[in-house]
Formats: C-alpha cells, sequence, structure tokens
C-alpha cells in the first residue's frame, strides 16, 4: 500500500493546534484563579452544581479532533493499492534551462526566466509519454530533476527555479551541455533530445566540444533563444521592487542581449535546430514537429496505480464530530458523576 499528500501545505495548519491547547489550559487556569478570587471554591461550585469539568474538556476535545479531521481532509491523503510495469513509447528529453542573472533582464515580458519557464510549461503540457529531465545553468551546470514520467513534479521543480540556484555566475553553455549529454540513462537505446533555453550569452570556451560529445551519445538539440537582440539592463529587485540596475566594473550599466548565433550553431552541429521564444505558440509548433519526426522508442517504467483520494472520510468524521459536539451540554450526566473521573466532590 502506497500513499501520498495531494497538499501538504495544508498540513502546517495543524501547528495550530497545541497553541489552541494551551490557550484552552490559558483559560482553565485563569477561570479557576478567578473563582478562588470571588470566594471559597466550594461554595462557588454550589453554585453551579451541574458544572462539569469533564464535560468542558471533552466537547475541547471533539473540536479539535473535528477541526484535526477538516486540515487533513483539506490536504487530501490519498492511497495507491499497487506497483505496476508500463509500457510506453517515447523518447527521453532533457531540459537544460539558463538561470544566470541575465536571465532576469525584462526585454520579454514578465522577464527573460519567467518567459522560459511558460515555454517549458506548456511543452510538457503537449509531452504524451516521453521521459523527462531538467538541468539548471549559469557559470556552472547542476542536476535539478532526473528523468522520469511524472510531469506534474517536473512542474513543480520548473516553478521554483531561480537565479540563486547556481553561486557562480556567467553562462557557461559548455557545462550545460555536457551535464544533459550525460544526464540520460546510459545504456538505454531511447533516442534522445535536449532542449536548451538560454538568451545565447556564453561566458566559456569550448562549447563545441560539449556539442560533439552530444553527437556521440546520440542526442539531438534543440535551442530555444528568450530575449531580444536590442536587449536590457538587469534590474536589481527588493521585495519586488526594482531598486538599481546591474553594473560593470566602470559603473556603467549591464546590457545583455539575446545572441542568437551561438543558440544557431548548437542547433546545427547535432541537427536539431533553433527557434526564437518570442512567441510561444511559433515555439510549441516547432516543437511539436520535431518531436513528430524523432522515432519512438518503446520502454518500461514502474509507476504506482490507482492513487485514490480518502478526504471524503476524514470530511465525514469532522461532520459527525460537530453533530456529537451540538448534543454535549458542558453540564454533568448521572452516569459520568459516578465515574468522578476528575475528583469532583459531591456538592
Amino acid at each position: 500500500m502506497y500513499s501520498q499528500i495531494d497538499e501538504k501545505i495544508y498540513l502546517y495548519f495543524l501547528a495550530v493546534i497545541p497553541l489552541i491547547v494551551l490557550l484552552f489550559l490559558f483559560n482553565l487556569y485563569w477561570k479557576g484563579k478567578k473563582q478562588r478570587e470571588f470566594g471559597d471554591v466550594e461554595l462557588v461550585k454550589k453554585l453551579s452544581p451541574e458544572k462539569s469539568v469533564f464535560k468542558s474538556v471533552l466537547k475541547f476535545t471533539v473540536l479539535l479532533l473535528a477541526l484535526a479531521s477538516l486540515i487533513i481532509a483539506l490536504a487530501n491523503p490519498k492511497i495507491g493499492t499497487k506497483m505496476e510495469t508500463v509500457k510506453r513509447e517515447g523518447i527521453d528529453i532533457v531540459f537544460a534551462i539558463d538561470v544566470s542573472k541575465s536571465m532576469l533582464a525584462e526585454d520579454v515580458a514578465p522577464n527573460r526566466l519567467d518567459k522560459t519557464k511558460q515555454i517549458v510549461s506548456q511543452i510538457i503540457n503537449q509531452l504524451g509519454s516521453d521521459r523527462i529531465g531538467m538541468v539548471a545553468y549559469a557559470g556552472s551546470a547542476f542536476p535539478v530533476l532526473p528523468i522520469t514520467t511524472d510531469y506534474g513534479v517536473a512542474k513543480m521543480y520548473l516553478q521554483g527555479m531561480n537565479t540563486d540556484m547556481v553561486s557562480s555566475q556567467g553562462t557557461s553553455l559548455e557545462d550545460a551541455i555536457k551535464l544533459s549529454a550525460n544526464f540520460f540513462d546510459k545504456g538505454n537505446a531511447t533516442n534522445k533530445l535536449i532542449i536548451l533555453v538560454s538568451d545565447g550569452e556564453d561566458h566559456s570556451e569550448g562549447y563545441e566540444g560539449a556539442v560533439e560529445e552530444a553527437v556521440k551519445v546520440k542526442a539531438k538539440i534543440i535551442t530555444i533563444g528568450v530575449g531580444t537582440e536590442k536587449g536590457g539592463p538587469i534590474p536589481l529587485k527588493r521585495n519586488g521592487v526594482i531598486e538599481s540596475f546591474k553594473r560593470d566594473q566602470n559603473d556603467e550599466v549591464v546590457v545583455t542581449k539575446l545572441n542568437p548565433e551561438i543558440l544557431k550553431e548548437i542547433g546545427k552541429g547535432t541537427k536539431g535546430g533553433y527557434v526564437y521564444g518570442g512567441n510561444t505558440k511559433e515555439v510549441l509548433d516547432y516543437v511539436k514537429n520535431a518531436l513528430e519526426n524523432i522515432e519512438k522508442t518503446e520502454f518500461e517504467t514502474t509507476q504506482v496505480a490507482d492513487f485514490q483520494s480518502q478526504f471524503q472520510w476524514f470530511l465525514g468524521i469532522a461532520f459527525l464530530l460537530l453533530f456529537l459536539d451540538i448534543f454535549l451540554l458542558e453540564r454533568k450526566t448521572k452516569w459520568i458523576s459516578k465515574l468522578n473521573l476528575f475528583n469532583e466532590k459531591e456538592s
């Protein structure tokens, strides 16, 4: 039996429950203190002989359990009944995404990096049964997501990518291509494709050697250029507000420009291609056409099947507890009085 939580963020609300318990205990303490200040505790109790501490605690516990059940229902736990191996036809695709500071330029809306995320997300949406992986790069490259068929997880990692992921700045297309080329499963006969998204600025030397390495593993590269040849400055923001722009050693504002020539050479060198990323629809059509011309390979993948939502059980428990709470009065009942769970003296 396998399980997963659909909306884990809601589980953070469970942290409120201990706080509520503390407030309840403080309230009991405060009431006790005020009773002692009011007069003799035993006399005060005789004024309200039906008042039951146990029933108050019971009502509170029922409400807490109902609240916890509602929170768990919002998180939507799921249970998968089995693991199964399925056969699919497709190719292996690695997305190499530029996360250098130049990708913050706003010469395309909202900025180059966000535009890249939109494009890659739309490409993933139109894939069928292909396996995908993800690499991020700036001055160096590092793996983000291994080869997988879980597109939901891939898009989650994609949205989390930012320009602070790589400590070494600049743009090394060489490292990006090398890591992407070696990212595929060794000995796998599945056809391979690298989709490299960048503004084409390259501060490394020798990307030609990396292209040759991609050719050796029989991987084609499609490059997508994001930005404009006119270029734009790199904004430095705090809390979403532009404070200044990045400057060079001469205190001149840095203007970063799209360099399509390098990207075209990379695509041509692997018999892949280049497409400008200014129009998302054109990019999608280009990639779709390229994928249709790449032979699909049958492969096996293991996955958890039959995940079923279980929120309805917790929702039902919550409503049942709230319903019961209506009939729980804070008065003593005869059988509970006989149990005398809180050592309450008979009045």
